[in-house]
């Protein structure tokens, strides 16, 4: 794991395509033909900090994430695995990855907006501690999000939110 960087770029978006392919499997073919997040995007991410890669031996990024500040909150904007390296806990990594993040800007959790019956998707999340969002716990900027979604064609029925707890246990 490290921070990307703008030479990174191509590479992600070549993992986004090859990991998007698998929803048309799963009857998402307009996820799966949907283009990635922008060369000026993802550049932006980089330089913000808010992007890491998970690199194979080679140092060629192999899955990477993303995150933002949504309400009180880090968000994961996305997460992808180029499809030759999945099932090795990649994405498990890159997840840690964004949960720490979020620990270094004094985040408390971390949402994500997923599909609630794709098994790579919103079953997998629970497994790593998340949390599907009654409607009344869903903050703005999460709304602002799901419409967002809406707007470039993600129903939002088959769409959840999602939280993980990372403030402290009591002692």
């Amino acid at each position: 794991m490290r921070p990307a960087t703008a030479a990174d770029v191509p590479v992600l978006r070549e993992v986004e395509r090859r990991a998007g392919r698998a929803f048309a499997d799963a009857g998402l073919p307009e996820v799966a033909a949907a283009e990635p997040p922008s060369v000026e995007a993802l550049e932006g991410h980089a330089a913000d900090g808010r992007c890491a890669v998970a690199v194979d031996d080679d140092e060629r990024p192999v899955g990477y994430v993303i995150v933002d500040r949504v309400d009180a909150c880090a968000h994961v904007e996305q997460v992808s695995v180029d499809p030759d390296h999945q099932g090795q806990g990649i994405g498990r990594a890159l997840m840690a990855w964004a949960e720490e993040w979020a620990r270094a800007d004094g985040r408390q959790g971390v949402t994500l907006t997923t599909f609630r019956d794709v098994p790579w998707n919103a079953p997998l999340y629970e497994r790593l501690g998340y949390r599907v969002l009654p409607a009344d716990e869903v903050g703005p900027g999460l709304m602002t999000v799901v419409s967002d979604e809406a707007a470039q064609g993600l129903d939002p029925a088959a769409r959840v939110c999602m939280h993980k707890d990372l403030s402290p246990a009591p002692s």
